[in-house]
């Protein structure tokens, strides 16, 4: 008889993990109550990134001014709107008939534990009671929201309410300038907004790299994005048209519309964890072990609701390694799931991304390491490009040459970041990237320069 799982949430952690499963012999039912496919990951990190590729393709017709030609470039908002439900549309739909394919079933539903192998499902047509071997959590999060901000989806908005956009905002106010605050700065200012970063700390993304943030500061700074920081934000007051921002050192800001960036809540409640005695952190978040277990043997736990990094990336490689696990791979070539080795990045112009040991980090520790840093505008690629801002910085072990860790900032550093991702999985050295032939004229000549 096949393994019976069941997986709650069907974003990136679980649909992965049903393919998985799938594709090892299981019988699979997911239960979702928005979209398959994740409403976050749909509804939240696409939309987003395609705005922000069309904020890139303006910037592209700018910079095409000083390539030689002569460009024009105007928002059709409507349009706008129109691209990113299509791309949502179609991943939906894409990952949706994957599954289908597989043989698992699909359930519209909201699902809860009854006990530790049974299942309540809230359906349109009733409730359904499901029997699991197996049970994985993957519920996701949702945005955090603070008593003194009175969200009304028109003008204060959540992120998920800021596209796609019904107008651009005339002045749109971000609180928060995290990994999310940042994107969405960056999203707007390049479509046309006049924007406030609301910046609690002295500088913004206040756990990266200074030098790291010191470069998109620049950057905003050069847009007119206005960066307000050492602020705390502590009430919103709308008035017709008009939203007006005060922080607790009496600095306000008034503008058209408001974007809360300030962090996300699991979403654990409602679950019945409490009838499978399933633990949780004072958080909310599921506690769980090196294979994602979570306090009850058979019951795992992928995503953001784990609380390790909210990252898609992340929360497919925990689906994936829940079902070789589950399905006994594990028993053979199976790694676990190394959060300080995965890879990261910030969409924002220029792009950033990073993986591995921090530089700040090693310091702070007192580890020895080597730093070596490259900017790109000793690139040919990116003098041909017309956008030579930034540099790759790589830190290695002085002694043996293995990569720990590495930053890029920007043209394409998402898809840099692999390189230097692949070397820091895998105990590469940093004579294993300059001993590679790369193509000339690339950007990713840079890796090997900053290798050397």
């Amino acid at each position: 008889m096949a393994v019976r799982f069941v997986i709650i949430g069907g974003g990136p952690g679980g649909n992965t993990a049903a393919t998985v499963a799938a594709m090892l012999g299981a019988e699979v039912t997911i239960v979702e109550r928005d979209v398959i496919g994740g409403a976050a990951h749909l509804w939240d990190c696409i939309p987003s990134k395609a705005m922000i590729a069309t904020g890139g393709e303006l910037s592209e017709l700018t910079r095409a001014r000083s390539m030689g030609l002569a460009a024009e470039g105007h928002l059709d908002v409507d349009a706008l709107r129109e691209r990113v439900k299509s791309i949502e549309s179609r991943l939906h739909g894409a990952t949706k008939l994957m599954l289908e394919s597989q043989g698992v079933r699909l359930i519209n539903g909201t699902g809860r534990l009854k006990s530790r192998h049974e299942i309540i499902v809230d359906t349109a047509d009733g409730i359904e009671e499901i029997g699991a071997d197996y049970i994985l959590l993957a519920t996701g999060s949702r945005a955090r929201v603070p008593d003194w901000a009175p969200v009304d989806a028109e003008r204060v908005l959540t992120t998920r309410e800021a596209y796609p956009p019904a107008e651009i905002p005339d002045h749109l106010c971000v609180i928060g300038s995290g990994v999310t605050g940042v994107e969405f700065t960056h999203m707007f200012s390049a479509l046309g907004s006049k924007v406030t970063l609301v910046v609690s700390r002295q500088q913004v993304l206040p756990y990266k790299d200074p030098e790291v943030a010191a470069v998109l500061e620049a950057e905003f700074l050069r847009r007119g994005v206005q960066l307000l920081k050492g602020a705390r934000a502590h009430t919103i007051r709308r008035d017709d048209d008009t939203v007006r921002v005060d922080c607790i050192d009496g600095r306000h800001v008034d503008a058209s519309h408001v974007v809360l960036a300030i962090g996300s809540v699991p979403n654990s409640e409602g679950l019945g964890l409490e009838n499978a005695g399933v633990e949780v952190d004072p958080d909310g978040y599921v506690t769980i072990n090196h294979n994602c277990l979570s306090s009850v043997e058979h019951i795992y736990v992928a995503g953001d609701l784990s609380g390790k990094l909210p990252l898609s990336s992340v929360a497919s490689m925990q689906g994936r390694k829940v079902a070789e696990h589950i399905m006994g791979v594990h028993a053979r070539a199976h790694r676990h799931v190394d959060y300080e080795k995965a890879a990261s990045a910030i969409f924002t112009e220029p792009e950033i991304a990073e993986v591995g040991l921090a530089e700040a980090e090693a310091f702070a520790s007192g580890r020895k390491i080597r730093v070596t840093k490259v900017p790109f505008s000793t690139n040919a690629k990116a003098l041909i490009e017309g956008d030579p801002r930034g540099f790759v910085k790589i830190l290695s072990d002085p002694a043996t040459g293995v990569v720990l860790g590495g930053s890029i900032v920007g043209r394409s550093a998402a898809e840099l970041i692999s390189v230097i991702a692949l070397a820091v999985t895998n105990n590469l050295k940093v004579s294993d990237i300059t001993d590679s032939l790369l193509v000339h004229p690339a950007l990713a000549e840079s890796l090997a320069d900053a290798a050397s």
